[in-house]
């Protein structure tokens, strides 16, 4: 169960590196999801959907720690609908390409950026590990060769903050806050922002 006022970078990707979204209707779909199963729980900082796994950084609230339960046990309302989510798309994805099995992997990895020393590897200049995922997301899909420019990738939150959509499942105000930015630093420094040791830790 998550703590309230943390910043958490949460990841999961398709069993054996298996792809995720086949059409861009899956990706609006899983955007749906996120919506209905995660967005009541918590603020979204950014999202990134890539073809075979998937980038949130959230800020967590007194939501987020609302408990039910469950067969005499305590069970994080998060953390289920989580589960709930993932298990309801790979149904879908499974129904639409007649598979069976896991779609993705078994732990969404969650990752307390607010609570990790910069001591894992040497940061550029004093921001800390928030500030980088936060662009380390956005250019998923330019290190990936999906696109050259990150406003040319549908399927993540840079478009909202740069003002190509208004889209609201993002919490672009309280963002801003937390990390210090504004619209003219997040176009430079998402742009050009490539750092290999960020990406591997990122990964991990």
């Amino acid at each position: 169960m998550p703590e309230r006022d943390q910043i958490f970078h949460m990841y999961n990707q398709g069993n054996n590196r298996q792809q995720l979204f086949y059409k861009r209707d899956n990706y609006l779909f899983f955007l749906h999801k996120i919506r209905k199963h995660i967005f009541p729980h918590c603020e979204i900082l950014a999202y990134c959907l890539m073809p075979n796994h998937f980038h949130l950084m959230i800020y967590t609230t007194e939501k987020s720690e609302f408990v039910t339960h469950q067969n005499d046990a305590e069970v994080s309302v998060f953390s289920d609908n989580l589960r709930i989510m993932l298990s309801s798309y790979t149904r879908a994805i499974n129904k639409q390409e007649n598979k069976t099995g896991s779609l993705f992997r078994q732990n969404t990895k969650m990752k307390n950026l607010t609570e990790i020393e910069n001591d894992h590897i040497s940061l550029p200049g004093q921001l800390g590990y928030d500030f980088y995922c936060f662009h380390y997301i956005h250019q998923n899909p330019i290190v990936a060769g999906l696109v050259k420019n990150p406003e040319d990738w549908e399927f993540s939150s840079y478009k909202d903050y740069v003002g190509k959509r208004n889209g609201t499942l993002v919490n672009k105000k309280l963002t801003m806050e937390i990390l210090d930015l504004n619209i003219d630093e997040i176009k430079i420094q998402t742009k050009y922002f490539v750092d290999e040791r960020l990406i591997d830790f990122f990964e991990s």
